[in-house]
């Protein structure tokens, strides 16, 4: 999913500046891979996003979210600075000068045999909602050497587009990138067949540099959420990001003139939502 809004990131913002459960999940680390997404996310250009995703393995299930989303985590944990005031009450804040890196991916999900299930904050909540993994994957005897790992083929149609994966059973760990998983090896590279959107593998950690590491994805990225569907997850984003709009586009200006600027901002946006070319195209 990938939202344009600068206004929606400054609730992320925010949600992680709030979260205080910072505990790890003690995961053993089995496997560290990166994949890199080109993707095209407007019919009306040529320009092809690319960002860094992590995928991170552990004994029966896997995490995968945005370098930069989990770098941001980071720098806003070490950034925190509490105030204790003097009515007893605690006052938190970010220390100046502090800057995080751009994403328009602020998503969590957790792969397993049984299901897939995505995370996303809107504002000051953490939504999830769950998936069964894709089964309809038609596998091939067609292969093919990507970055020296020897793949084999499998296709599957899922949320509207037709995909194309390169998966190692050399590698036999049942994951990939976003919500791919359910092949009997780890997926290399997969892209649907118009071309708009690829993931591929970039980077491995080797088995002996993770012994005795553990998976440390803050818990605050995927317990204590509030379960709801895919269709209400995506309209409770659309909704804080007309919300933060309207508030903001108000400050140090009349009523009115922020109601207008409200206004052309929502007829932007939907002459926007003609040309988005999300990952998934159905529901």
């Amino acid at each position: 999913m990938h939202y344009h809004k600068n206004i929606f990131q400054l609730f992320i913002l925010l949600y992680s500046a709030l979260s205080f459960a910072q505990s790890h999940k003690q995961d053993t680390l089995r496997g560290e891979f990166t994949y890199r997404l080109k993707a095209k996310f407007n019919l009306r250009t040529d320009y092809r996003h690319e960002e860094f995703f992590t995928l991170l393995i552990g004994e029966s299930r896997a995490f995968f979210a945005s370098q930069n989303s989990l770098k941001k985590d980071s720098i806003l944990e070490n950034s925190r600075v509490m105030t204790n005031n003097s009515d007893g009450s605690i006052t938190l804040s970010i220390k100046n000068g502090t800057s995080t890196p751009e994403t328009n991916f602020y998503f969590t999900i957790i792969q397993s045999s049984e299901a897939i299930q995505y995370f996303a904050p809107v504002v000051m909540s953490l939504l999830t909602y769950k998936e069964p993994v894709i089964k309809n994957w038609k596998l091939s005897n067609e292969t093919k050497v990507i970055n020296t790992i020897n793949c084999k083929k499998a296709e599957a149609t899922f949320k509207g587009r037709n995909w194309i994966a390169w998966y190692s059973s050399d590698i036999p760990l049942p994951y990939g990138p976003y919500k791919f998983s359910g092949l009997p090896g780890l997926i290399v590279k997969i892209s649907d067949d118009k071309g708009d959107y690829d993931f591929e593998l970039v980077k491995s950690i080797s088995d002996s540099k993770l012994k005795g590491k553990l998976i440390t994805i803050r818990k605050s990225r995927y317990t204590e959420a509030i379960e709801t569907t895919q269709p209400k997850l995506k309209q409770a984003l659309r909704n804080a990001d007309a919300n933060a709009t309207a508030v903001l586009a108000s400050y140090g200006t009349t009523i009115i003139k922020g109601q207008d600027m409200v206004r052309q901002r929502e007829k932007e946006r939907q002459e926007n939502l003609k040309y988005e070319n999300p990952i998934e195209l159905s529901e």
